[in-house]
């Protein structure tokens, strides 16, 4: 009997955290790119990535290839960050970037942007 009452309480404690530490669902959100916009041109080698914050996201997974994530000679950064902001020194050329939101759960689609750097 003791046995069953014991197990009963553990039942009992486990259902409830299960409600407490559920996770907000992102996988339907898309990340802000606020800079570089798609197809900009960039005028400095010092590129600074940007991008609002997204409810309930805990990190960011950001990429960067040349020419394209397609077409890919070199994946150039791949990072995961807490903060809204990257800075990359780029050399001259054609790029693309991509960002995804992340939790201990889910994560976000990669929203995908091209730019260019030029001298």
């Amino acid at each position: 009997m003791r046995f069953n009452i014991l197990f009963l309480v553990i039942l009992l404690l486990a259902i409830s955290c299960e409600e407490i530490i559920e996770v907000e669902d992102i996988s339907q959100e898309q990340v802000e790119v606020l800079a570089p916009i798609n197809n900009a041109v960039v005028n400095t080698p010092q590129v600074r990535f940007s991008w609002e914050q997204l409810a309930f996201s805990e990190n960011y997974r950001l990429q960067v290839a040349t020419p394209n994530f397609l077409q890919a000679t070199q994946i150039i950064e791949d990072t995961l960050i807490s903060t809204l902001q990257f800075d990359k020194v780029l050399e001259a050329g054609d790029y693309e970037w991509r960002i995804k939101a992340l939790n201990s759960a889910y994560q976000t689609p990669y929203k995908t942007q091209s730019f260019s750097v030029e001298e």
